[in-house]
């Protein structure tokens, strides 16, 4: 059987290349040259739109660790980077002509290839060949269309997502935990602020740099969702009767209603990770940080996702797709890559080698199987198939649920990912 992949960006070719190498005959729609995104410009495959930086290789970060397991499932966009790559550090940066042409040079070598150049406008239905959708955020037109029925309607044009902080990293001593009124199970952790502390930050957010945006983004956003620096510009007690209004709470520190007060809420099931509630926001990331940590109880806050707001085309992958990223229904259309609701180069391209594993297992008469929720790709396939309220992420601690203090979680972390990928790797021979 055949299996058909729409995209040949870093996700596709990875389903591709898992495929390929197992004698599988796979067949790739790509749309340019026939037509370009906004962002492409480029024939080859792979091709890197924002920054020729994979991210550092430190396996004290997230991104290091995600690397390691990356390479122990022999990734081709890493086997690529690694023989393109230009000096930066300690971060893994390539030289993006060199890199495409290497993705997309070794995918023709295989005989077992087809490259169609051409633009899909919807999959057959009624077919029992296997087709990956790995379209990316640039996701538009026809296709767009389709999907969005093909997904009950679960389909996302945008990205605007508040900061998420990892609560290992709030002081309790002066923030509390607890609801509006008393109603509620203390799902909310709550920053009390005096009114000095308002007005500093307030004075801060109003005059912070920020990120631009073009006019159709502009429009597309803000018909849906107002950043917290415009709501903030629009009248200094304006978030006072918005998301930091103190109605309904009482400062257990002091026993009184406070003057202002900033919610987080759970992100995961676990409660290791955080959002700021209505903090939707295009400061630029070292703003960000900075006027987080005027927040009482966030001045050591450890920012585990940035907020964004950006064009970003993505489906409400919980309710659309099962735990192997394939339709619930048609089970023989699967996802891969930010479509999903990975962000990043390195997440999209570790989701297609987890799609193309399994697609792999499913052709050879196996079941499909799940990574371990303690490596880095695992959690983050976990992550984004179970979270409630889906927000696009990208590999961070806050992932794995583990009973460490934060500093002994980076010191160690990578060596429980490894071994776990390890372990998986060996009981799949």
């Amino acid at each position: 059987m055949r299996v058909n992949i729409v995209g040949a960006g870093l996700a596709g070719v990875e389903v591709a290349y898992r495929l390929l190498k197992e004698g599988f005959k796979v067949r790739i729609f790509e749309q340019k040259p026939v037509k370009f995104s906004p962002v492409h410009k480029m024939e080859t495959f792979g091709e890197l739109v924002c920054s020729n930086s994979l991210k550092s290789e430190n396996l004290k970060n997230a991104e290091g660790i995600l690397k390691e397991e990356m390479k122990l499932l022999d990734s081709l966009i890493l086997n690529c980077a690694y023989k393109t790559r230009v000096p930066a550090g300690k971060a893994l940066a390539v030289d993006r002509e060199k890199f495409s042409r290497c993705i997309t040079k070794v995918l023709e070598s295989f005989e077992n290839v087809e490259i169609v150049r051409k633009e899909v406008e919807k999959i057959d239905l009624d077919t029992d060949e296997i087709w990956v959708v790995a379209t990316g955020p640039t996701t538009d037109g026809k296709f767009a269309q389709w999907l969005s029925k093909l997904t009950g309607g679960f389909l996302n044009f945008f990205d605007a997502v508040a900061p998420i902080i990892s609560r290992d990293s709030i002081d309790f001593n002066k923030c509390f935990v607890g609801d509006r009124y008393g109603i509620g199970t203390g799902d909310y952790i709550n920053c009390p602020m005096t009114k000095e502390e308002y007005e500093r930050f307030y004075n801060e957010l109003v005059n912070a740099e920020m990120i631009e945006m073009k006019d159709f983004d502009r429009k597309l956003l803000f018909e849906r969702c107002q950043p917290i620096e415009e709501i903030a510009k629009s009248g200094k007690k304006s978030l006072l009767f918005g998301p930091l209004r103190p109605v309904g709470l009482i400062n257990p520190h002091t026993g009184e209603i406070p003057y202002a007060v900033i919610q987080l809420r759970k992100e995961d099931e676990e409660g290791n990770m955080y959002n700021i509630v209505g903090f939707q926001t295009r400061l630029k990331w070292s703003e960000q940080k900075r006027i987080i940590r005027l927040i009482p109880g966030l001045e050591n806050a450890e920012i585990l996702r940035y907020g964004v707001m950006h064009r970003n085309t993505y489906i409400d992958t919980p309710r659309v797709l099962d735990e192997f990223l394939r339709h619930k229904k048609y089970k023989n259309i699967f996802f891969a890559g930010q479509i999903t609701g990975v962000e990043g180069y390195l997440e999209s391209a570790a989701c297609g080698i987890y799609v193309g594993l399994n697609i792999s297992r499913i052709l050879s008469g196996k079941e499909p199987v799940k990574l371990p929720s303690k490596t880095m790709t695992g959690a983050l396939i976990n992550y984004i198939t179970k979270a409630d309220e889906l927000k696009p992420m990208y590999a961070n601690f806050g992932l794995i649920n583990v009973k460490m203090k934060k500093n002994e979680k980076r010191e160690k972390l990578h060596e429980i990912c490894i071994n776990e990928m390890k372990n998986f790797l060996n009981v799949l021979k």
